[in-house]
């Protein structure tokens, strides 16, 4: 603690007045994970870059040539970059939305004018496409077939293209009354210009979807350099549109920035469609191969994903009637629990479904078991802490990240309540992610989608018990609350029907992992009012303080990582010996002596 305050004394005698903006996001997703299309847009391939090499969970059969491991390094390398300039540039198109617009009434319209958009996005596009119109399709492409892959794709592009037009054009007439069901508790005033927004943005699901589509085309036929590059294009022209456009038009200028990004995204993987040699052509044949597996696996998937989009429905209109500015707080919130998430959980499970549905298909039951008990571990191994660390830390953190400009100390304030349950629901998020993969894995897709259901509906009864005594803080509690007896019912089912969901000695593991988090939540709680003293200190300027904070950070992941390595928890030699052994060869051997062993 005693260096902390001298950290802070010394920062006090050197800094300049406050400097202005930097900027940020926070999600595994591209754009508005507004609860949202971002989602789809970070995490609908299973090629992305992730934070869990999927050779530390599948072994290593030896049986790819040197070219094919050449090529898929060359992939991994260009998505991977990729997805991480993209988490850089979504931080910093937050960032700037959130100096421009803070916690206002325009930035509860910007975000409730998403809802109906996000949920014809996921829907229909993402339904049809990630859930049903990819595997099919990348069926046909495997096996050379590609004049039924290009009957296939005309075919669904065709339907699902009529689809959501129609449905945003009845969506765009009825754009008044679907707010009053979004956001009830609005003013005249800002459900006008939320009824504004929605318009605009209704043009998103069809460029956007059209990219998803394309993005899927191209990536099962091993292309990935466009579909990469695609959500680069989309937070840009968000970013701009905010930054250039927004202090003359406002918050109009953001939602046509999001159109042109959604168009952007949509024509830079043009080129790629042109060069694949597929044929496209509309095509309303209901006889063509393989359209009746697509409408098959379409449907348990559209239940799950519209019960999802539902939630988040249900809450904006409960937050838009407690106060002003509930409802973007509570998205802002949302995106915090996001980064964990997105790095942690979604990398995990998309590393792991195609091993597991691989293994299930052959009927290897015990491998499957092996398989999913040595994804879980790193799974609770970041989790648990990473949850812990943001929870205690969710002030200075809201501050760090977003409060400049518009975004004020009370704007963190209302931030920081919801992202405290959030924070605390994180590991039921993280289970429920990657137990659902491990469903569908098993072509099990009604457990999923029935529990979700169920979920939905005690998320409402939640919501209305909690929202009149906790205001925002209470739908944060309900949709925690939720998502958590989501992943135990999950992990019921699932050791029903496996026999285990985890090996012998699961339960020693978890007790290391639980003190090792334990020692970083005492470092964090003996120093956390040096952090909060610090970054609430405006009389030192902006850099300073946010290097005070990363340092602070950097300390309480040191000490989790010094107290796993004291404990032996193997999963920190497993990250350890992967990130030295792309070191140069001298220094990897020096430094693999360090590595702890079980």
């Amino acid at each position: 603690m005693r260096a902390f305050g001298v950290f802070y004394s010394n920062a006090r005698l050197f800094l300049k007045p406050r400097e202005a903006l930097l900027h940020r996001e926070l999600v595994f997703t591209q754009h508005r994970d507004t609860m949202s299309q971002a989602r789809q847009l970070a995490g609908s391939s299973k090629h992305h870059g992730t934070a869990v090499d999927a050779a530390a969970l599948t072994p290593d059969t030896g049986a790819d040539a040197g070219a094919g491991h050449l090529s898929l390094a060359r992939n991994a390398i260009i998505v991977g970059l990729a997805f991480v300039l993209s988490r850089i540039l979504g931080l910093v198109r937050e960032q700037v939305l959130a100096s421009q617009f803070g916690t206002s009434r325009e930035m509860d319209a910007y975000v409730s004018a998403f809802r109906i958009p996000d949920l014809l996005f996921l829907v229909v596009i993402a339904g049809s496409f990630g859930a049903a119109f990819i595997p099919v399709f990348g069926d046909f492409v495997t096996r050379g077939d590609r004049k039924r892959a290009s009957e296939l794709a005309s075919a669904v592009l065709t339907w699902a293209g009529i689809a959501v037009v129609a449905v945003s054009l009845i969506a765009f007439v009825l754009a008044r009354p679907l707010m009053a069901v979004v956001a009830p508790g609005f003013d005249s005033e800002t459900t006008g210009l939320s009824v504004d927004l929605m318009r605009i943005l209704l043009l998103s699901p069809i460029f956007l979807g059209t990219g998803i589509a394309f993005k899927g085309i191209l990536e099962s036929q091993q292309q990935f350099t466009l579909p990469a590059l695609a959500p680069l294009i989309y937070n840009a022209a968000i970013i701009v549109g905010a930054i250039w456009f927004a202090p003359t038009y406002g918050i109009h200028a953001v939602g046509w920035a999001v159109i042109v990004g959604a168009l952007g995204h949509l024509l830079v993987q043009v080129p790629g469609i042109i060069r694949s040699d597929l044929t496209f052509r509309p095509s309303l044949s209901r006889q063509v191969d393989g359209l009746r597996e697509v409408a098959r696996l379409l449907g348990p998937r559209i239940i799950g994903l519209a019960a999802f989009q539902f939630n988040f429905i249900a809450i904006n209109a409960f937050a838009s009637t407690t106060s002003a500015e509930r409802v973007s707080a509570l998205n802002y919130a949302w995106q915090l629990l996001m980064l964990p998430h997105g790095v942690i959980a979604l990398s995990i499970s998309t590393v792991i479904f195609p091993t597991l549905a691989a293994l299930y298909g052959q009927g290897k039951d015990e491998d499957f078991r092996r398989t999913l008990d040595r994804a879980l571990r790193p799974l609770l191994f970041l989790s648990i802490p990473a949850g812990v660390g943001l929870l205690m830390l969710r002030e200075p953190l809201v501050a760090f990240i977003y409060q400049r400009g518009s975004f004020g100390s009370r704007s963190t304030e209302l931030v920081a309540t919801p992202l405290a349950w959030f924070a605390i629901g994180l590991l039921g998020y993280a289970l429920t992610e990657i137990l659902s993969r491990v469903f569908y894995a098993t072509r099990d897709t009604k457990t999923p989608v029935i529990t979700g259901v169920i979920t939905m509906i005690l998320n409402l009864l939640l919501c209305t018990l909690l929202i009149g005594s906790l205001s925002h803080g209470g739908l944060a509690i309900a949709l925690s609350a939720t998502t958590g007896a989501e992943a135990v019912i999950l992990w019921l089912f699932l050791r029903q029907r496996t026999g285990g969901v985890v090996s012998v000695g699961f339960g020693f593991w978890l007790v290391r992992v639980a003190l090792a988090t334990v020692g970083m939540a005492l470092l964090i709680w003996f120093t956390l009012d040096d952090v909060r003293i610090a970054q609430a200190d405006e009389s030192i300027s902006l850099i300073p303080r946010e290097t005070f904070f990363l340092y602070a950070l950097g300390m309480y992941v040191l000490a989790f990582i010094v107290l796993a390595w004291v404990l032996r928890i193997p999963e920190l030699e497993q990250m350890l010996r992967k990130l030295i052994g792309r070191l140069p060869v001298g220094l990897a051997n020096r430094l693999s002596v360090l590595l702890p062993r079980a």
